[in-house]
C-alpha cells in the first residue's frame, strides 16, 4: 500500500492540470498530554478487567502495533497531500514562470517593433528634408538664373535702343547734312 500511493503522486505531479486541491483543514495533532490520555482509554478498552497480566501485556502490545499502524497511515496521508500540495505550487510557480517569461518576450518584441518604427520615420523625415533641401537649392539656382537672364535681356532691350539711337543720330546727321548741301547748292543757286 506504501508503494501504491507514491505512484498515485508520480503520475498527478506530471499532468498539466494540478489535482484538486486536498482538504485545507489538516487535522490537528492531539497534545502529549491528550495522547498520553487517549493511550490509557484504549488501553482501559482493550485491556478487560477480569484478564490476567499476560493476556494485559498481549493487547498492550497489540493497541501499541494498531497505534503504530493508524499513525503511519495518517503520517502516509499526510505525505500524499503534503506532495499533492507541493506539485500544484510547483506548477503554479513554473505557470507564473512561463507567463512572466511571455509577458517579458511580448514586451520586448514591442520596444524592438516601436524602436524599427521610430528609426524608419526618421529615416523619412531625414530623407525629405534632405529633397526639400535639393528642390529649395534648385528653386534658388533658378531664381538666380532668371534673374540673370531678366538682367541680360534687359541689356540687351538698352544696347539695341542705344544702337537705334545712334543710327537714328547718323540719319538725322545725314540728312541735316544732306538738306545743308541742298541749301548751299540752292543758295548759290538763287
Amino acid at each position: 500500500m506504501a508503494e501504491e500511493e507514491p505512484k498515485k503522486v508520480e503520475t498527478e505531479t506530471p499532468s498539466e492540470t494540478p489535482p484538486p486541491p486536498p482538504p485545507a483543514e489538516p487535522e490537528p495533532e492531539p497534545e502529549p498530554s491528550a495522547e498520553a490520555s487517549k493511550d490509557v482509554v484504549e488501553e482501559k478498552t482493550v485491556i478487560p478487567p477480569s484478564v490476567s497480566e499476560e493476556t494485559a501485556e498481549e493487547s498492550e502490545a497489540v493497541a501499541v502495533i494498531e497505534k503504530a499502524s493508524e499513525s503511519a497511515e495518517e503520517k502516509k496521508e499526510d505525505s500524499v497531500n503534503r506532495d499533492a500540495v507541493l506539485a500544484r505550487v510547483a506548477t503554479e510557480k513554473k505557470i507564473s514562470l512561463v507567463k512572466a517569461w511571455e509577458e517579458s518576450e511580448k514586451c520586448k518584441a514591442e520596444n524592438k517593433a516601436h524602436k524599427k518604427l521610430s528609426s524608419i520615420t526618421s529615416w523619412e523625415n531625414s530623407r525629405k528634408a534632405s529633397v526639400e533641401a535639393e528642390l529649395k537649392k534648385i528653386e534658388e539656382q533658378l531664381e538666380k538664373k532668371k534673374a540673370e537672364y531678366t538682367e541680360k535681356m534687359k541689356n540687351k532691350i538698352a544696347m539695341i535702343h542705344k544702337e537705334a539711337e545712334e543710327k537714328k543720330a547718323i540719319v538725322e546727321a545725314q540728312l541735316y547734312d544732306f538738306s545743308e548741301h541742298l541749301r548751299i547748292l540752292f543758295g548759290k543757286l538763287t
